[in-house]
């Protein structure tokens, strides 16, 4: 055991945020807190860090474990690069690879006892260098950073000139770059795209040590933790397995108390009725035979009804009218700011459609939407509503909300048809209750403007709902409504997410941008990993593309395909004879490569093996000269097998 708390409680004022929850960690264990906002999960993770105290209970590490926590919001040092920022937690051992590159130039001027005493110390030095993984050092920090979604021509930019998630992002690879023994993770998914989210997926399940992240990506859960501990109105409760049996054994657990409940609540009406015949006989022997029945009846310990968590939020999404069969029609569509973001685009979405737009950060998602509808002006191209359609638009940064007024007034505002009970019916729908109501639109956390957001746009009875990170700051039970009600909605959806889950729960297809062009996939998030590789290739390949000054640069002769072309030439080649012999002579040919890569690795592993043990020898290690060239052949062959090691994963994906 690495990590233990028991009886932690912790309140602010009336608020009793925790009570009394008790849980333990083991070593290596990869584990999950979840719980709606507001639940104390935050709280929690500082109580241990020791940021807050708790009221009642205590925290016990295992002696010597290291710590590792990264906050919602970090704030770093100005006066750095990304690089100098994410290396001073390597500080160690650059310290050690200059000291080993002043002693190498120093073993020529030196003899005698002098050099005997700087080998033996050259060679504690260089064990402890080669424990630490020193010669990898640089090739670990680009890795991190690439993992993270930073580009290389962004190293050298200065941390004060970062947003604040770029700064939570520089702050998670020098946690990741440490390796602690145990690391707390608050919210690490948000600021982090696609495959950023996937990498740290892979790297967190993998992770030597012990592992406890706060997270309302259900993907996310289900990938990286073994164990979740779901703090509900204060109480802790554990379970074992990852997001997807913590759900199931919580239905049923549910479903078991509410069962207790319904039937102790049918015990006690039966002797209640039993009681009140008694007394109404009016004898003596009847009513000390009532007298004995309350007795124990009061003696019975009552069970709460169990809470329904989804009767608190309903959504219900009705169109006002039946749009046409064609809802939009996007062609040959571009966008550039700086550099272009996106060109030629040809998009058609047909009634009844719940498509999601996929991509990296910074590939033009959002301006995309905002292209659309009229927000962004094209640079060239056109776009088409169909008949009677109604767009409905939900804004990740929610600028359609007016900061002055208050939550009553945002609605009544908009809708002046609804009267006071309507407007506050409504607002209580989206968890909005009592003086809440009078909070001015400005003091609303993220995840409140977003609640807020929705319930304007659920009033709209819009037909095309266009929706950008919808499930950003909404705790997990908000959006498991939210997808229901977008699943069963008879209207059409282009919707913006990074949130798989919600992705496979939606989406009839997923539009990827990428190379500055989409790809269709007609299905879930699980079969877009399924083509990904494929069509990539096919259809959006970076071939004869350039990198330039922070953006990427087609070639003159670059051609481009409709979507219309995408969804025909992906149906077309499922049979496609020529198709399916090129995939298996590429497969061939990537399965050759790997073979050799792997003999290169086992060849180099196989010296950097034969080098260490001629290091150990003493005639080695006394000969200056012979130490130096085995040094620099151990470096050489480190950076090789890094590489070779990347190449290898790449080709066994």
């Amino acid at each position: 055991m690495i990590l233990s708390c028991y009886n932690i409680s912790k309140s602010f004022g009336t608020d009793e945020v925790l009570k009394s929850v008790s849980f333990h960690v083991e070593e290596h264990e990869k584990s999950a807190i979840v719980g709606i906002n507001g639940a104390g999960k935050s709280t929690l993770l500082k109580i241990i860090v020791g940021e807050m105290t708790p009221d009642t209970g205590e925290v016990t590490v295992a002696k010597g474990a290291r710590i590792g926590y990264l906050a919602q919001v970090n704030v770093l040092p100005g006066g750095r690069t990304i690089w100098e920022e994410t290396a001073q937690v390597k500080q160690n051992v650059i310290r050690m690879e200059k000291d080993l590159r002043e002693m190498e130039a120093r073993m020529d001027e030196v003899s005698g006892d002098d050099l005997n005493l700087l080998m033996e110390r050259y060679h504690r030095t260089q064990t402890e260098f080669e424990r630490l993984d020193g010669y990898a050092w640089k090739s670990e920090i680009s890795g991190v950073l690439r993992g993270l979604g930073f580009e290389d021509e962004e190293f050298d930019k200065k941390v004060e000139t970062l947003s604040g998630g770029q700064k939570t992002r520089v702050a998670l690879g020098k946690l990741l770059l440490d390796q602690p023994d145990i690391m707390l993770l608050d919210e690490p998914t948000n600021h982090l795209d696609l495959n950023s989210i996937v990498w740290l997926e892979n790297y967190l399940m993998n992770y030597r040590g012990a592992v406890m992240v706060v997270a309302h990506d259900r993907y996310f859960l289900n990938k990286v933790a073994g164990k979740i501990i779901e703090i509900d109105r204060g109480q802790g409760r554990t379970f074992a397995g990852n997001y997807t049996a913590y759900a199931e054994k919580k239905k049923q657990i549910r479903e078991a108390e509410l069962k207790a409940w319904m039937n102790q609540q049918e015990e006690i009406r039966h002797q209640e009725e039993v009681i009140s015949k008694l007394k109404s006989f009016n004898r003596e022997k009847s009513i000390k035979r009532a007298e004995s029945r309350e007795k124990m009846l009061n003696k019975i310990e009552r069970l709460e009804k169990p809470v329904e968590e989804n009767t608190d939020m309903k959504l219900r999404l009705t169109p006002r009218i039946v749009s046409g069969s064609d809802v939009l029609t996007v062609e040959h569509l571009s966008k550039g700011f700086e550099y272009p973001l996106f060109e030629d685009l040809n998009i058609q979405i047909r009634r009844g459609e719940k498509v999601c737009l996929i991509g990296s950060n910074g590939t033009g998602k959002s301006t995309l939407l905002k292209t659309i509808i009229g927000l962004e002006e094209a640079d060239s191209g056109s776009i088409r509503l169909g008949v009677k359609v109604h767009v409905g638009y939900y804004d990740q940064e929610h600028q359609v909300l007016h900061g002055e007024k208050t939550l009553f007034e945002e609605l009544s505002d908009a809708y002046p048809g609804m009267n006071n009970t309507e407007v506050r019916s409504t607002l209580a729908a989206f968890l909005f209750t009592g003086d809440d109501v009078f909070k001015k639109v400005a003091d609303l956390s993220g995840g409140e403007r977003g609640r807020l957001s929705l319930a304007k746009l659920m009033l709209s009875k819009s037909n095309f709902l266009i929706l950008d990170e919808p499930t950003n700051h909404l705790d997990i039970i908000s959006k498991e409504i939210l997808e229901d009600a977008v699943s069963r909605y008879e209207g059409t959806v282009l919707c913006v997410s990074h949130d798989r889950y919600f992705i496979n729960h939606i989406a009839t297809r997923i539009l990827d941008l990428t190379n500055r062009t989409l790809v269709s996939y007609m299905g879930d998030y699980d079969y877009y990993l399924e083509r990904r590789e494929e069509l990539t290739e096919t259809f959006a390949s970076d071939t004869g593309k350039t990198h330039s000054s922070g953006g990427v640069i087609a070639a003159s002769n670059r051609q481009h395909l409709s979507m219309q072309h995408v969804s025909e030439a992906e149906s077309a080649g499922r049979g496609d004879w020529k198709k399916q012999k090129e995939a298996a002579a590429a497969e061939r040919k990537k399965a050759s490569l790997l073979k050799k890569t792997e003999e290169e690795i086992a060849r180099l592993e196989e010296r950097s093996a034969a080098i260490d043990e001629e290091i150990s020898r003493e005639e080695i290690y006394t000969d200056p000269e012979k130490l130096r060239a085995l040094s620099e052949e151990k470096g050489e062959l480190t950076e090789k097998l890094e590489k070779l090691y990347e190449d290898w994963s790449s080709l066994a994906e």
